[in-house]
């Protein structure tokens, strides 16, 4: 088991990314004439908040800017978002989704088969029925009521090939892609598939938009070789994501069942309510983490991403490795999470 390293401070976020030369020192704070603005995890966010700035910059709503934002990383190949995702155990892809405007109504979808775009079912779900979730053969006949057209369930290439690889040893540890990369970075970093793409286990998004209300989504294929019927945090209002438009809103990422036991991201919103900044919150966050699970957390990653109502960014990891995107009108960059065992 790793030993506790000292963390390091809410001031001191260190930089993965790059915008005209100069290197990124610090979490960003951005004030309501620099609004709208779209956060979202991974490298992979920068993508898709192109897609959420296209919305937001033209004056539309943050729900519209998150259901689009992550609709991108449905649409890639990456091989734990979307249809492209791994699959279970049972060599089938299963996607869970949710997301949550700025009066609470959220929706969301778990155990959906074959059905492209889980994101904007949990959309439908919140704006179409009287219920917040809907799971697995109900789910996707919704879906194909609503429109959405049924796929292959073929994998991709890169799915088919991990999915090989886990079938050598039926173990539930997805297989090694890049060694180097993780010497690098961490056991939990991304990983470079076949494709060319960077391997991430979930996408979440936030947005501020031009009128001060914010929205959330977060979209998953969810942990890669499950056991057949997993569901995780992401689809979960009150783990993988919360949004409290008088406070703030927080998305989660890393270990779904470890996220469910403390009901993350409506944690961390909580604790914006006491007044402590996004980034204090989401370290207080991991910090209740390992203070109940202490010597059961193994290898696992956990990782919150929050912005307040004012505009403040912060995040916070229990592992080195989680970097997030940032989207404004004055900068798109690449942030480097700080981390309960030192980066």
């Amino acid at each position: 088991m790793l030993n506790r390293r000292k963390f390091i401070s809410g001031s001191a976020l260190g930089s993965v990314g790059l915008l005209m030369g100069k290197e990124l020192r610090s979490a960003p704070r951005l004030a309501a004439p620099d609004l709208p603005l779209v956060v979202s995890t991974w490298d992979v966010g920068m993508d898709a908040n192109r897609a959420a700035w296209d919305v937001l910059s033209q004056g539309g709503r943050a729900l519209d800017a998150v259901e689009q934002g992550v609709r991108v990383t449905e649409d890639s190949l990456n091989c734990c978002v979307g249809l492209g995702g791994n699959p279970d155990r049972d060599g089938f892809v299963t996607l869970d989704a949710c997301i949550m405007d700025e009066q609470g109504n959220c929706g969301s979808v778990a155990f959906l088969e074959r059905i492209k775009h889980p994101v904007s079912v949990a959309r439908r779900v919140m704006e179409k029925t009287p219920h917040v979730m809907l799971v697995g053969s109900g789910a996707q006949q919704f879906a194909l009521a609503e429109g959405f057209p049924l796929e292959s369930g073929i994998l991709s290439e890169d799915a088919q090939r991990a999915y090989q690889q886990w079938l050598e040893k039926s173990n539930y540890t997805p297989p090694e892609k890049n060694i180097e990369n993780k010497k690098q970075h961490g056991p939990f970093a991304p990983t470079r598939l076949a494709s060319g793409e960077w391997n991430h286990d979930t996408i979440g998004m936030l947005a501020l938009d031009q009128k001060g209300n914010l929205s959330g989504s977060c979209t998953t294929s969810g942990a890669g070789f499950k056991m057949r019927g997993r569901v995780g945090d992401s689809p979960l209002i009150g783990s993988g994501l919360f949004v409290d438009n008088e406070v703030g809103a927080c998305v989660a990422t890393g270990q779904g069942e470890e996220i469910i036991r403390i009901a993350g991201s409506h944690l961390v919103v909580e604790f914006m309510r006491s007044g402590l900044s996004p980034e204090q919150s989401c370290k207080k966050a991991i910090e209740r983490l390992v203070q109940c699970r202490k010597d059961k957390l193994g290898d696992v990653q956990v990782c919150f991403l929050a912005i307040d109502r004012s505009g403040a960014i912060g995040s916070f990891a229990l592992r080195p490795g989680f970097t997030y995107a940032v989207r404004a009108r004055h900068e798109e960059k690449i942030y480097k999470s700080a981390s309960w065992f030192g980066n």
